[in-house]
């Protein structure tokens, strides 16, 4: 039983590898041209969003969470790149 643990979690864990490899995960980091996260992270304070509470890469853009004086939470996406907010 022991055995066919830790077979099973070998084989978990080379899988694992190889996705990452074959450039599944790849959208989750910036592209070499985008603009430092401290000016994305401006460029959403200048529009008025002042608390930002989560800052995640994903999908080719930056998500980022807002919370609003009113309590409100907004959720905008910004070009990592030309730091325009979607």
């Amino acid at each position: 039983m022991r055995t066919l643990k830790m077979t099973f979690l070998v084989l978990a864990m080379t899988g694992a590898a190889g996705a990452a490899q074959g450039g599944w995960f790849s959208d989750e980091s910036p592209p070499a041209n985008a603009k430092p996260l401290s000016e994305i992270i401006k460029s959403v304070e200048d529009k008025g969003y002042k608390t930002i509470t989560e800052l995640e890469f994903d999908d080719g853009v930056w998500q980022v969470e807002v919370h609003q004086p009113d309590g409100k939470e907004v959720h905008i996406k910004v070009d990592p790149v030309g730091g325009a907010i979607r």
